[in-house]
């Protein structure tokens, strides 16, 4: 009788070490998946890694549409609006019409260096 309480302590006993190290083993996995859930190739810090950089691309790709608009106004300008034309060239390029005279201001940075407070 002794010997047959001594085997179910000694079988509750292996019962009982099993069950903790199943319960060790899911809990060991359980971290695992949820350490590859937030840091693995696909997880939510790779994400919002993708996201940040999705955002940043199409903010780009906004404006350069936005250049693009305004570049092809400009050539259309440059081919159809002779009035645009002469402004640029006046302004940028200094040119005048025969008989105009071309007059540059020169500012005087010393005197605007003594009035400035």
């Amino acid at each position: 009788m002794k010997r047959k309480s001594q085997k179910k302590i000694l079988q509750k006993q292996i019962d009982e070490t099993q069950k903790k190290l199943v319960r060790a083993s899911l809990g060991l996995i359980g971290l695992l998946m949820f350490l590859t859930f937030i840091f693995g190739d696909h997880g939510l810090l790779q994400l919002y890694k993708l996201k940040k950089e999705r955002n940043k691309i199409q903010k780009h790709i906004s404006n350069i549409r936005k250049e693009k608009e305004e570049l092809v106004l400009e050539k259309h300008r440059l081919e159809n609006d002779m009035e645009y034309i002469e402004k640029l060239a006046r302004e940028k390029y200094r040119m005048a019409k025969p008989g105009e005279k071309v007059f540059k201001v020169i500012k005087d940075i010393k005197k605007e260096k003594r009035n400035d407070p």
